[in-house]
């Protein structure tokens, strides 16, 4: 899907809902994640796991399936062993297990008669901090230049772009100047379209400290940006950064917050309190202030979407 064309989707669409946590889905149902590549290793060594997840969230009513490339890169592959053609292949075999789960809830929904929505593949690109595996997408302060940041993004998303997927979630990112290094590489991704979200600390700035406004402003002048957000931040600073990002854009919005315990990274570990889902009123607070694409990140599992689903669909 073009930018174009996902943008003339939004504006037709009701609320799209985004699928939740991919890792802690799998780590749920047993999977070890502790190694530094997290739900990445699972490409090389349990694909089909990652491929039922993607299934179940669909089949709990998620319109998006955001794949299991948001720790993958080449240098964190090469870290682990695996050279840099299997590391390619990873890459895309992320988008292509994504697209088997879809294909395979489509023939189910077909099979049973019932109608068929829209459903999209969103190749995750998470922020430089994933790849170093210790927490720093929600820090930020990598000491990269912007160039520097270009050219760690550029490979991994060339493979993700050339497997084909619907669009790709630049998500977690923690600091303006990593988004500006995105929204520089996008024009060399023609008709490419994405969408921008931000790891945030508080209810005003993103956690390298920059004003929401500011880093939306910068992810709302590239053309190929549909939408632009906030995700894996702790749904009690949503309404605040939406209301904020809201006055720095007309575009869609996009939300899919965490369960609201916070990622400790020297521990590798979940701290404080969770809920799987929103309250319908606070997910429609949301959709008032422009949020378009919702859904739930670390935590929120298909119980959760299954809930969401059934809130949007009141609006659709």
């Amino acid at each position: 899907m073009d930018a174009p064309s996902a943008i003339a989707f939004l504006a037709s669409a009701g609320p799209v809902v985004l699928d939740g946590g991919l890792a802690t889905e799998l780590e749920r149902r047993g999977h070890d994640l502790t190694d530094d590549l997290w739900s990445a290793r699972l490409l090389r060594d349990d694909p089909g796991a990652i491929e039922d997840v993607h299934l179940a969230y669909f089949r709990a009513g998620a319109q998006v399936a955001i794949t299991s490339s948001y720790q993958a890169s080449f240098e964190g592959f090469a870290a682990t062993g695996i050279e840099r053609e299997e590391a390619a292949r990873l890459l895309r075999l992320s988008v292509e297990l994504a697209d088997r789960a879809r294909r395979r809830r489509i023939s189910e929904l077909e099979e049973a008669g019932e109608a068929v929505p829209v459903l999209l593949i969103a190749a995750s690109a998470g922020p430089y901090g994933a790849m170093l595996a210790g927490g720093q997408e929600y820090t930020g302060g990598y000491g990269l230049t912007r160039a520097e940041l270009r050219d760690f993004h550029r490979p991994r998303l060339r493979e993700l772009v050339a497997a084909e997927p619907d669009l790709v979630a630049f998500e977690t990112i923690p600091s303006l100047l990593e988004a500006q290094a995105l929204v520089d590489l996008l024009p060399e991704f023609p008709g490419l379209a994405a969408w921008l979200s931000f790891s945030c600390a508080d209810g005003v700035r993103t956690c390298e400290g920059q004003p929401i406004e500011d880093a939306v402003s910068v992810a709302a002048r590239s053309e190929q940006i549909v939408a632009t957000g906030v995700n894996c931040t702790a749904p009690a600073l949503v309404e605040s950064l939406l209301a904020r990002a809201r006055s720095a854009t007309e575009r869609p919005l996009v939300v899919y917050p965490n369960d609201g315990q916070v990622w400790h990274g020297p521990d590798r570990r979940w701290f404080g309190l969770a809920s799987d889902g929103f309250p319908a009123d606070t997910v429609e607070r949301w959709h008032e202030l422009g949020a378009q694409l919702i859904g739930g990140c670390c935590g929120v599992g298909p119980d959760g979407i299954r809930s969401l689903a059934k809130i949007a669909a009141r609006w659709g």
